[in-house]
């Protein structure tokens, strides 16, 4: 699986700029996180079609670059995200993203993105 960044300027309507070039070809965004420091903002998309949505934002001529991101569930319960990052910290797994993309019940999905995609997946399925 894989994610979109696209660094905007933070003006208004830039964010549905990029939502209406990925919405005109059907892509839908299964999560999203966004942040805004100073006079720049970063976006993190994670669509349902990394194919169709890569033609899509070409298309509009939007800049982005694409990660690898692994999905972790987890119980949602305080410390667990402590243990996870702990662990990926220990093995020198820098990380670059970490969103929510999904709350069921007792369970928390969190989509990662780190520089070492290959050594997270490992560490990542041990959860």
């Amino acid at each position: 699986m894989r994610d979109c960044s696209i660094q905007l300027t933070n003006h208004p309507g830039d964010l549905a700029r990029v939502a209406q070039a990925l919405g005109r070809r059907g892509v839908n965004i299964k999560a999203l996180a966004g942040l805004s420091v100073g006079g720049t903002a970063l976006v993190r998309i994670l669509p349902d079609d990394i194919v169709v949505a890569r033609s899509a934002l070409e298309a509009a001529s939007i800049r982005f670059t694409e990660s690898e991101v692994h999905l972790v569930l987890l119980e949602n319960k305080a410390g667990l995200l402590a243990d996870v990052t702990n662990r990926l910290g220990e093995s020198g797994i820098n990380l670059e993203a970490v969103y929510i993309t999904g709350v069921a019940d007792d369970l928390v999905e969190l989509a990662i993105v780190s520089d070492n995609p290959k050594k997270a997946k490992k560490i990542l399925e041990e959860f």
